[in-house]
């Protein structure tokens, strides 16, 4: 058996509105940088990423689908073959707005793609003081949607980004071990 035929291969789509740092979290986390500078995302980008779990080859595509309405029309093809999602919002300053268009985001995912694991992702947790987020508000809509979790990342420091990403790789690997 050769090693692409032993190998896991996960398609996971990172969505969410634009500026609130899906790309940021995929680079901190697949090569452990992070740019200060903010390029908008044009369409999609993906990332390939290979992890080894339990001895096994886990190769990961991350696919960073652009956040402006512009491209809202391109999305149902980037969707497509995602065995699970990340859906960022920000805990700077353009939360609330963020926040608002979750359910959004994931309404859309599941019109296209069906129920898959889904974890969100409160990004840039540098940028507020401590307890000044409102974590009731989203452990509510994480247990209302029946997402996997809620994490608090910083891309910029790099807080909880490991966490969060292994959340949903585990799930997974998990869910397609012994498929």
């Amino acid at each position: 058996m050769s090693d692409t035929e032993s190998a896991f291969v996960f398609k996971i789509t990172v969505i969410g509105d634009g500026a609130v740092g899906k790309t940021s979290l995929i680079k901190k986390y697949t090569q452990g940088s992070f740019q200060k500078d903010y390029i908008k995302t044009l369409g999609a980008q993906f990332s390939k990423y290979d992890e080894e779990i339990d001895g096994n080859n886990v190769k990961l595509f991350f696919w960073d689908i652009a956040g402006q309405a512009e491209f809202m029309f391109m999305r149902p093809t980037f969707y497509k073959g995602s065995k699970a999602a990340i859906i960022v919002f920000s805990h700077g300053p353009e939360e609330n707005v963020s926040f608002d268009h979750i359910t959004d985001w994931h309404d859309d995912i599941i019109k296209y793609c069906g129920e898959l694991p889904i974890v969100l992702f409160g990004n840039k947790i540098d940028l507020v003081k401590k307890g000044e987020t409102d974590d009731a508000k989203v452990e509510n809509l994480v247990k209302k949607r029946n997402f996997l979790g809620y994490y608090k990342t910083s891309a910029k420091t790099g807080s909880g980004v490991y966490e969060a990403f292994q959340a949903i790789i585990k799930e997974l690997y998990n869910k397609y071990k012994d498929a």
